[in-house]
């Protein structure tokens, strides 16, 4: 029988250099009632020997043919015997007590579907600019992706059918949080840096932004009637969007007009001194 137990799903594609402090921020927690399961999504030869040097300190490791993140997730999740999940990508890591303060919100809010927390992006060291996701119920995250490193119930995840792994080069977890919400709940933000999230070059948030149209059609399709049923707010979230990047963009021509101008005057101005 399932308890307050968390299951920390951690799926692994040639991360040698990273997975040991996922796994040890995984180890580092100071909620006591986990376990640490690792799936082996098809990785190189040099991150199955780092992984087999972790596998002591797991509770299951997972090997299987690269089917991609959705799936990955789901094979851990499958095998999982805690309540509630924890899922963290082997390049990213979490401060230790995040899943202390996540369980006691979970504890005090029933209608509470994910809890996560603010973030900081970073490269290298853990210095960067901080995230914080809106949260929030499904109008939220019919705008946008409102979590960032999540814990979710079991149960909710099985009730929707687990990540659509159709979807294997990005946006899955956002589609996933949508089908989550669709039918009440909100996601409830700790207002902490709590979750530590790598940037790479090629990360996959650089890759689903390669193929970024190409997702949002798949979603918005996908959801059809849920954004159908929010029209207003999809538009008015649209043409925001396309406002900011309208904006963006000038405020680049004009900064590069005016440093070609500063450039090309630079001559005259020279010469004018010169005369004085």
């Amino acid at each position: 029988m399932m308890g307050n137990k968390v299951s920390i799903i951690i799926p692994c594609f040639n991360d040698a250099n990273f997975i040991e402090q996922a796994v040890q921020s995984a180890l580092d927690q100071t909620y006591l009632d986990k376990e640490i399961i690792v799936v082996d999504d098809g990785s190189n030869l040099k991150t199955k020997l780092v992984l087999k040097i972790l596998e002591p300190k797991l509770d299951h490791l997972i090997t299987q043919a690269n089917n991609g993140p959705s799936a990955a997730r789901n094979v851990g999740i499958q095998v999982a015997t805690g309540e509630y999940i924890l899922v963290l990508d082997s390049d990213d890591y979490f401060e230790k007590d995040f899943c202390g303060k996540a369980i006691s919100i979970f504890r005090k809010n029933s209608d509470v579907k994910i809890v996560s927390s603010y973030g900081r992006r970073f490269i290298k060291a853990p210095f960067g600019p901080t995230i914080k996701p809106a949260g929030g119920d499904l109008k939220n995250f019919l705008v946008r992706n409102a979590s960032l490193g999540t814990m979710f119930r079991k149960q909710d995840w099985k009730d929707v059918g687990g990540y659509d792994e159709k979807m294997k080069i990005g946006l899955e977890d956002w589609e996933f949080y949508i089908r989550l919400h669709q039918n009440g709940g909100r996601t409830y933000i700790i207002q902490e840096i709590l979750f530590l999230y790598r940037e790479k070059k090629n990360s996959r948030s650089h890759i689903a932004n390669l193929h970024k149209y190409e997702l949002l059609s798949y979603i918005y399709k996908k959801h059809q009637l849920l954004f159908m049923n929010h029209f207003d707010l999809f538009v008015d979230s649209l043409l925001n969007k396309l406002k900011s990047e309208e904006s963006q963009k000038l405020r680049i021509r004009n900064k590069i007009e005016f440093q070609l101008g500063k450039r090309i005057l630079q001559p005259f101005r020279i010469l004018k001194a010169w005369f004085r």
